[in-house]
């Protein structure tokens, strides 16, 4: 018993040594700038979904978001300008029959950053996901298809706000 005790100490020990050593830590919401006060989502109307997407996220993560039609009264605002998007389909696999069996899904988002008094970034990503389908099933595989793709635009949204907090922390070093 003391021997299991001591082994299960141990195991415990090198686990927590070993993340510590890595660099691991968890992740906290994204800060930005003091003299940042809110997220000013612009877009084209061709754009709507991601740009809804992120405006929702950015609330969730207790950021200030405002639709750029609205921002006309703000003076420190970071401008998120998205641009076209892009959503590929690659074939994986194929059934026996020569059907389509599974796609890899790669959403492409391209966006453009304006810190205040600071020089536009431009960046690009890509959420990329697989996706069965099924000849057999189609009505419910668009569904599926449909909240597939919420699901990358809601990723997208957070990854936008993730390097918003690093691309401030990596601009307002520079300075």
């Amino acid at each position: 018993l003391r021997m299991s005790r001591l082994f299960l100490y141990t195991i415990s020990l090198l686990v927590t040594l070993t993340l510590a050593g890595c660099g691991f830590h968890l992740r906290s919401a994204p800060n930005l700038p003091d003299n940042v006060n809110a997220v000013i989502v612009d877009s084209a109307k061709t754009h709507a979904l991601l740009s809804r997407a992120l405006y929702k996220r950015v609330t969730v993560y207790g950021l200030n978001g405002v639709y750029a039609q609205d921002a006309t009264t703000l003076d420190n605002g970071v401008v998120v300008f998205l641009m076209p998007e892009k959503l590929e389909r690659r074939l994986l696999s194929v059934y026996p029959s020569g059907q389509v069996a599974e796609y890899e899904l790669i959403y492409t988002v391209r966006y453009k950053v304006q810190f205040p008094d600071q020089e536009a970034i431009l960046a690009t990503f890509d959420v990329i996901r697989d996706y069965q389908d099924d000849p057999d099933h189609v009505l419910a595989k668009s569904r599926e298809l449909d909240i597939v793709l919420d699901e990358m635009r809601n990723e997208a949204a957070d990854i936008i706000i993730r390097r918003l907090s690093s691309q401030a922390t990596m601009t307002y070093q520079g300075q």
